[in-house]
């Protein structure tokens, strides 16, 4: 390889290792043309502010967005216009997959924080997806992910009690911070517990109910939005039977 195309291939990689689509990238093996390729397609970045939207409902579909750094929440408006939150998104994760199907978007999604996100046209995934059979296997894999964090949050509302969504709500946050390289014991909710409350169908008084009844029993500590996770074990226990 010359040093021209090394060169190239060194800064297409540093791009891509830096933004938050590498898992659609990198790990599933591409060579250095092909992650030149995606890297021009995902190179696009938008900073939101927070409270800002970066999807509205009713919206054409056009572009998936990965969350470079920030927190988003996602919710649609009942018949009462009340939001019923419907998920949190942090680094790493896709933005704007509920449109694939219908090609419009059905939820409002907006920065819970000053966030960033790579907007990636659609279209031009799909076509060069077809010339690199790796990427479409990766990006079905965020897919079925994305099915299965469905399938548990049906579970949640249909089958446990009030500490137990709680418990199991923490675990995931936890899980999701740790495989970001973050801590799984010590993070800062960027959501209100009312907006939390709303993910898992409790009301508010609920929700303070079941977080000091969990920290009572020595599981966790909570001031203000600042989580510590003081028994991972025990809290698993409590959600083991789902």
């Amino acid at each position: 390889m010359s040093v021209l195309k090394k060169y190239i291939a060194s800064q297409a990689i540093s791009k891509c290792a830096s933004c938050s689509l590498r898992e659609l990238c990198l790990p599933v093996g591409l060579d250095a043309h092909e992650t030149e390729i995606l890297s021009d397609l995902i190179e696009h970045k938008c900073k939101i502010g927070r409270g800002e939207y970066l999807l509205r409902a009713g919206m054409r579909f056009k572009s998936l967005y990965a969350v470079r750094n920030g927190f988003f929440k996602s919710y649609i408006l009942d018949s009462e216009g009340r939001q019923q939150v419907t998920g949190f998104y942090m680094t790493g994760e896709l933005l704007g997959l509920d449109a694939i199907s219908a090609e419009i978007h059905t939820c409002e999604t907006v920065a819970l924080e000053d966030s960033e996100v790579c907007e990636v046209p659609f279209e031009r995934l799909e076509e060069i997806s077809c010339s690199i059979p790796l990427l479409m296997h990766q990006f079905h894999k965020i897919m079925s992910r994305e099915i299965v964090q469905d399938h548990r949050v049906m579970v949640l509302l249909g089958n446990m009690k009030a500490e137990e969504r709680i418990a199991a709500f923490l675990l995931n946050l936890s899980d999701r911070f740790e495989k970001r390289g973050y801590s799984a014991t010590s993070f800062v909710l960027r959501m209100t517990r009312e907006e939390i409350g709303s993910y898992l169908g409790l009301k508010l008084e609920t929700v303070s109910r079941s977080f000091s009844k969990l920290q009572d029993e020595g599981m966790i500590t909570i001031n203000n939005k600042h989580v510590e996770l003081h028994d991972i074990h025990r809290l698993t226990r409590k959600i083991s039977g789902y």
